[in-house]
Order: C-alpha cells, then structure tokens, then sequence
C-alpha cells in the first residue's frame, strides 16, 4: 500500500474517532442545567446557607426602601403645608388646637411639644413662669432627637447590608471554587464539564452579594441625606418659633 495513502487513512480515520469522542462528550456538557435553581440545588451546603442569607437580606432590604420612599414622601408634604398654614398669621393658639391633640408630622409634633410647655408656663394671672423660654427650647430640641431618631430608624440596616453583604458573597465563591477544585482532584479531570458548574455556583454568590448590596448602599445614601435635610427643617422650624415665643416674652416682660 502506499505510505502516503496510509497516512492519510490514518488521518482521517483519528479525527473520524476524534469526532466522535467530541460528539458524545457534548451531550455531557449540554446536559448540565445552568439554571438559577438547578445551580442553587447543586451547590455545597455552605453556598446554599450564603445564597438564602443574601436573598433573605435583599429582600428585607427592599422592604425598607419601600417604607422609607412613602415615610419621606408623606412627612415632605404634609411638613410644607403645615409650615404654610403655621406662616399664614392664623394664631398659634388656634393652630395649637387644631392640630394640638393628634399631631401627624414631626414638625407638627415639634410645634406641639413648644406649645405644650408655652401653656404650661402660663399662670393664672396672664403671666409667665421664669425660664419659661429654657425650658420651651429644651422641650422642642428633645421633640427634635426624637423625630430624628425615628426618622433614622432601620438606615442601619441597609448600611450593615452594603457593607457585609459583597464580603459575604465573596466567601460563598471561595467556597464554591474550593469545592470545583476539589471535584477536580477527585474525578482526576479537568474537563470543562467538572470545572464549570463549580464555578458556576461559586460566580452565583459573587452575584448575590453584589445583588443585596448595591440597591442598600443606594439607599441609605439617599435616605441620610433625606433624614439630615427633615433635622435640619425641624432645627430651622425650632429656632423661630423659639424667636416668635421670646419676643412674647419680652413683650409681656415689658408690660410689667
């Protein structure tokens, strides 16, 4: 037979066998689901734990930026047309007893807790206890704390959520990419189809942490700013109507 003929059956019967190795491991590699589910059932029992902590905090997360966008939304305007109805010249008696017994904003509960101590100062004469403007400043700047610790509440959660969550994705990776190689030296392969579902899973918690923590870093940035801007309103709103109240004073000082 002729060597160069030889050679070229040869050639082709190699990739014919080639071919039909490629074939038959392809259904193997197709075969495997790399669906979101499939990957979470796959996974070690350490990146399963990381993956349900990192959902379970987003969406705890998003329960919170939907509380804060309507809490902010509402105190924002019912704040203005308070501070309207406050500018308008209306008395601050009558305003008291309007809004006095159920006060819904905390700028009306800041004008409440001045009010409050204002009345309680008043003797029945028509005059004034001393220190009546201490301790109506003081009343207002512990109405003040109180609003801005409420207003603050659970930002603390979305901060500790941006901040932990990137790292907590970053050991389920490592875990997951521990375990593909692990695969490895079990199997003895380091064929696509043993390596890719480790790594798979391991990229999934990567995802997830970032998932969890870029929406919370958003928000709390957001939220703070809306918070320090409503504590700033309230201080502002303090200062005068603590100026309004003290020129009252001096006025009825002076008619004495």
């Amino acid at each position: 037979m002729d060597p160069i003929g030889f050679s070229a059956a040869a050639l082709m019967a190699v990739a014919q066998l080639g071919g039909t190795e490629a074939a038959l491991a392809a259904p193997e590699v197709n075969a495997i689901d790399f669906s979101l589910a499939a990957m979470f059932l796959r996974a070690t029992t350490v990146v399963q734990i990381v993956m349900i902590m990192l959902v379970a905090a987003s969406f705890w997360s998003w329960a919170v930026i939907f509380e804060k966008v309507l809490l902010f939304g509402r105190l924002m305007g019912k704040s203005s047309k308070f501070e309207d109805l406050f500018w308008s010249g209306q008395p601050l008696d009558e305003l008291f007893d309007r809004v006095g017994e159920r006060p819904h904003t905390p700028i009306e509960r800041v004008f409440t807790a001045g009010m409050t101590e204002w009345r309680r100062s008043l003797r029945q004469e028509g005059g004034l206890i001393p220190g009546t403007q201490a301790r109506v400043d003081r009343a207002m700047n512990v109405a003040i704390a109180r609003e801005a610790e409420e207003t603050n509440k659970r930002l603390s959660y979305l901060a500790t959520v941006g901040s932990v969550s990137p790292f907590v994705g970053l050991f389920g990776t490592v875990w997951g990419i521990k375990h593909a190689f692990e695969s490895i030296a079990v199997q003895q392969n380091t064929n696509l189809a043993v390596v890719a579902p480790g790594i798979a899973e391991a990229l999934l918690a990567t995802a997830l942490g970032l998932l969890a923590a870029i929406p919370a870093v958003v928000a709390y940035n957001r939220f703070s700013s809306d918070a320090e801007r409503l504590t700033g309103g309230l201080e502002n709103f303090a200062d005068e109507f603590s100026t309004i109240l003290g020129r009252q004073i001096d006025r009825q000082s002076g008619e004495k």
